[in-house]
């Protein structure tokens, strides 16, 4: 965020309707970066002893007149009951932000009107540790200013990226919104498979977590791609080309079953969307 926008966000105010986990994950980056509590409010019905220790935070209090950015951080459900008390900030200058899953962009015009700068953002929970990916896209209301404002208030969990529009949004639920729990399951089943290879349930677990994180932070930091790397410890003939033969069997493998997996995500997200 450049020093113009932050001046601006310090002077009208930064408004997070709700501080669940991801609220309080982002708010604790920002924090840290800088931003002064008492250019945040914060309106949660039940907020957290660490939200309520945060001082020179204005904690369910009357709201500033002109916020720069309201985020919205409820949770889908409440959205009925949450939102029409800000739709007094609609149709004007006000950028409101949501990382409230499943819930479109027109959901957001017609509660605050059409003439609202709106952008709609799926983060993941690796975002509570700082090491999320969100993706982002706006209606026509979010000018690439709105953009790059809502990109930096974000990368204080991780990355982001654009998106070409929100009919993108379904499969990136469905990979990186969703997607930690199959790396979880994928954790959960590899300990499973050790324990019944004989080890200790406890050292089997502790074998996959470790494993499956420094896999991933390798996948990261390297040069090379995942496909590369997998080829770099392949052995012909070996072990690890012998458990590749399953789980890259193109009928029951890897391929087809994380295929139909992420095509099931993807057609809820768009059930859910159209109610």
């Amino acid at each position: 965020m450049d020093a113009g926008d932050m001046k601006d966000l310090e002077a009208r105010g930064l408004v997070l309707l709700g501080c669940g986990k991801m609220g309080s994950a982002m708010l604790e980056g920002w924090l840290a970066q800088g931003l002064p509590a008492g250019s945040v409010w914060v309106k949660d019905p039940y907020p957290s002893d660490w939200l309520s220790a945060q001082e020179g935070l204005n904690l369910n209090v009357n709201l500033p007149d002109n916020p720069a950015i309201v985020l919205v951080a409820v949770k889908p459900q409440m959205m009925a009951d949450a939102l029409p008390t800000l739709a007094g900030f609609g149709n004007g200058d006000t950028l409101f932000l949501s990382v409230a899953a499943g819930t479109s962009i027109a959901t957001y015009e017609a509660m605050l009107g059409d003439q609202t700068p709106i952008i709609r953002a799926m983060p993941n929970t690796p975002a509570a540790i700082a090491r999320g990916i969100t993706a982002i896209c706006g209606n026509d209301q979010a000018t690439p200013a709105h953009l790059d404002m809502a990109e930096a208030l974000l990368s204080a969990v991780g990355q982001v990226v654009q998106l070409d529009g929100e009919h993108q949004m379904d499969a990136v639920t469905a990979v990186s919104g969703s997607g930690p729990a199959y790396v979880f399951h994928l954790i959960e089943t590899l300990a499973a498979a050790g324990a019944t290879q004989g080890l200790a349930p406890e050292l089997s677990l502790q074998l996959a977590k470790a494993t499956v994180a420094g896999a991933g932070a390798l996948a990261m930091q390297a040069d090379d791609d995942p496909a590369q790397l997998r080829v770099n410890v392949t052995s012909p003939g070996g072990t690890t080309a012998a458990a590749l033969e399953v789980l890259m069997n193109e009928t029951d493998g890897f391929p087809a079953l994380l295929n139909r997996a992420v095509a099931a995500a993807a057609n809820r997200s768009k059930e859910l969307a159209n109610g």
